[in-house]
């Protein structure tokens, strides 16, 4: 068919198509703002602005093949949607960013076979899904590759010869003392060299154990990169007196290592890149009429957009079943042989945003235990404040006063049951690393969702959907329980003296415990 045949063909899809898609930004307006202002904020995932430019560059190029395919919707495509639409209302209902930006590319990128068809959606595969390295994810990783890059810099040191003290993510040698915080995780690294590597393999490679591989090389090399960057500032620091590689220069110097790292490692996959594929012949055209009818096209495009109207209309609807009313935290009455104290054991407040209410108790035992409680009450959740975040922790890295020495889990003897629950002992940082008598803290750390117990963050997400859906409400708690640590004793005798007075503690107060959030939530 000339060209002109295929113009007068496309232009119905393409026009559904694109309507489509600007329905579905507008629909989905907030998840699409939000994501453009963690681009804006953070070196992270600044890259976000131009993976939307890349994928239409990436697609332009493939222009002439795709002309020659017959578009025709696909039906399949419209349940895969109701699937992203699902995944958003569950991420929305819990204020989960991660989920409701996954579920929002996910609806771009099938718009594509919802309108065009699976034929044109596989030829656009990569364009399509380069898309999602524009969704802000991975900050889960940062514990796990701050725990990696301490681990590699304390061994180098070691094996370098400098004697180490270390404490969780600090440590201290002879010329200072160090700590391992978010920009020396390696995340910006990672992100950006894998980003960058898939990009570089699609366009250089033409076999997949090629590409698999180059992608693999992409992701190992800025961990190991990272870990001989904070190894070589440490030593830097070191060796000059603390003249060198401090403050904002460590990170100067560490991007520019990465530059060099990341050059080099594009340099040497560019030797085996594969020459570009001679013209293929072009896909056979149709010696069928063109179909200039628009009703394929527009049925397409209008039964994807009801399917991404459903989860706002279920949002609304679901919503009528949260608590408006303010928070009054009732408190926790202790039960014998516990009493109330005068005081908590410890100035110490965990670092949880924009609760709604909360209260710190002290408790005494009947051997002289000293135990604090915090509660930290939710409702009304949104994206700005909600009981499960990443920012929601025991103490922030950046702390000035606290630090988390150790984390790990425990058991706590519920009445009737056990309850898993986070662990972590921390440390007042204001006498320094190694100062003996400095205050420690033992913490057990849970929530209370759906008026049940969990220590763990995908369960109370879970949970706090469910609670959403069947009329609970977003009502919801984080609960934390602390002792000190004895100084006069060993480190292990200290952690199990800590830890059975609070097992003590929850046993005998947990039912009152669970009636408090109760009471709380009736508004008693």
């Amino acid at each position: 068919m000339p060209e002109s045949m295929d113009a007068a063909r496309w232009r119905p899809y393409l026009t559904a198509w694109a309507l489509l898609v600007l329905a579905v930004c507008g629909l989905y307006a907030h998840t699409l703002l939000g994501m453009a202002g963690i681009w804006a904020r953070s070196e992270t995932y600044a890259h976000g602005f131009v993976v939307p430019l890349i994928s239409a560059w990436l697609v332009w190029r493939l222009r002439a093949e795709v002309r020659v395919l017959t578009p025709r919707p696909a039906p399949l495509a419209w349940l895969l949607m109701a699937g992203a639409a699902a995944l958003w209302l569950a991420g929305d209902l819990v204020a989960v960013n991660a989920a409701t930006q996954l579920a929002f590319v996910s609806l771009l990128v099938l718009t594509v076979p919802a309108v065009m068809g699976w034929a044109v959606a596989r030829r656009l595969m990569f364009p399509l899904g380069f898309l999602f390295f524009a969704v802000p994810i991975g900050d889960f990783m940062l514990p796990r590759l701050m725990e990696w890059t301490a681990d590699f810099t304390v061994l180098a040191l070691r094996a370098s010869g400098v004697p180490v003290y270390r404490e969780g993510l600090q440590f201290v040698i002879p010329s200072g003392t160090w700590s391992v915080v978010e920009a020396c995780s390696g995340i910006r690294y990672l992100i950006a060299s894998v980003t960058v590597g898939c990009l570089f393999a699609h366009l250089s490679y033409q076999g997949w154990k090629k590409k698999l591989l180059f992608v693999g090389v992409s992701i190992a090399v800025p961990l190991v990169a990272n870990w001989l960057r904070a190894y070589m500032i440490v030593m830097l620091g070191h060796l000059s007196g603390n003249e060198l590689a401090t403050g904002v220069d460590h990170l100067i110097y560490g991007w520019l290592f990465f530059g060099v790292v990341i050059a080099l490692m594009l340099f040497i996959g560019a030797r085996w890149a594969d020459a570009p594929a001679p013209g293929t012949t072009a896909p056979r055209r149709l010696t069928l009429p063109p179909a200039t009818t628009a009703s394929p096209a527009w049925r397409g495009a209008v039964v994807a957009l009801l399917i991404a109207l459903l989860p706002h209309a279920a949002v609304k609807a679901i919503a009528l079943s949260n608590l408006t009313a303010p928070v009054s935290l009732a408190s926790v009455a202790p039960q014998a042989p516990w009493a109330g104290a005068a005081t908590p054991p410890s100035d110490w407040v965990p670092a949880f945003a924009n609760a709604s209410a909360q209260v710190h108790q002290g408790y005494t035992g009947p051997e002289g235990q000293r135990v604090g409680v915090h509660l930290h009450y939710y409702r009304q959740q949104d994206y700005e404040r909600k009981l499960v975040s990443s920012e929601n922790m025991l103490v922030r890295h950046n702390d000035a006063t606290w630090a988390r020495a150790q984390a790990g889990t425990a058991q706590a003897q519920w009445p009737g049951a056990q309850l898993p629950v986070a662990s972590a002992t921390l440390r007042r940082t204001s006498g320094g690393l190694t100062t003996s008598g400095t205050e420690r803290l033992l913490a057990w750390r849970w929530y209370w969702v759906d008026d049940r117990f969990t220590a763990s963050d995908a369960a109370a997400k879970l949970l706090g959907a469910w609670g959403r859906v069947r009329g609970w409400g977003d009502d919801g708690a984080i609960v934390v329980v602390y002792t000190p640590l004895d100084p006069q004793l060993t480190e292990a005798q200290a952690q199990e003296r800590a830890q059975a007075t609070l097992r003590a503690f929850v046993q005998a107060n947990g039912a009152a415990l669970q009636d408090s959030l109760r009471r709380t939530r009736a508004g008693h």
